[in-house]
């Protein structure tokens, strides 16, 4: 657990990505990994979403040996055993579970709670989760953070949902006090006309940059 929350200090953001297309995740992940992630969040998000996992983590442990691979979307212990017994590294969970948090614990592996109100945070704490999800992070936005972090010292934040890919905004989350960002849909819009993936390693280039230069 404490060796992905370095991992992810070093780089911090978590790509958020699903698709029934297994061919589409894996050029997806290999793009974003040819950008210097190392750290991606998978999402339970569709039918096919333990079966393209189980892909994406055969892909990962032959090609792609730093890459940290976990599952998000868990809502319930069954669905994490599930993704943990096929090789998932971490949780994200956009609620506050004391079911998950007891099978994190039971695995010893890091989870990652939703919160939307101090309420949820302060939960998220006694079930000793160190990093906490800010979802929907644009709703809350940058100043709730500044708010309600000096009521929780201890605890790591990730704002996830509607993060924009833009050094402003990246700037004023880091400047609010995260530890990460996470980045789902926004990440992933692809430019008109393009015809390869090379537009998604050049932006996640640029997005490690900015993240790293605004700790």
């Amino acid at each position: 657990m404490n060796n992905i929350l370095q991992k992810l200090g070093q780089v911090p953001s978590i790509p958020v990505f699903y698709h029934d297309d297994s061919n589409r995740c894996i050029q997806i992940i290999q793009a974003v990994y040819d950008g210097g992630i190392r750290l991606f969040e998978f999402v339970n998000r569709g039918d096919k979403a333990l079966e393209n996992f189980k892909i994406l983590i055969e892909y990962k442990n032959k090609y792609l040996p730093e890459l940290t691979l976990g599952i998000g979307t868990i809502k319930t212990a069954d669905e994490a055993r599930s993704f943990l017994d096929a090789g998932a590294e971490f949780l994200v969970s956009p609620i506050v579970s004391e079911s998950i948090a007891q099978v994190a614990k039971e695995r010893n592996v890091l989870w990652i709670p939703g919160c939307m109100t101090p309420t949820e945070i302060a939960l998220a704490e006694q079930l000793n989760a160190p990093l906490v999800k800010l979802f929907p992070g644009d709703t809350l936005g940058p100043s709730f953070l500044k708010a309600i972090k000096p009521l929780f010292r201890h605890t790591l934040f990730m704002p996830t949902g509607g993060v924009n890919v833009e050094e402003s905004n990246i700037k004023a989350w880091f400047d609010a006090g995260v530890y990460a960002v996470g980045l789902g849909s926004k990440l992933f819009e692809e430019p008109i006309g393009a015809t390869d993936l090379k537009w998604l390693t050049e932006r996640c280039e640029k997005l490690v940059a900015w993240a790293r230069n605004k700790q």
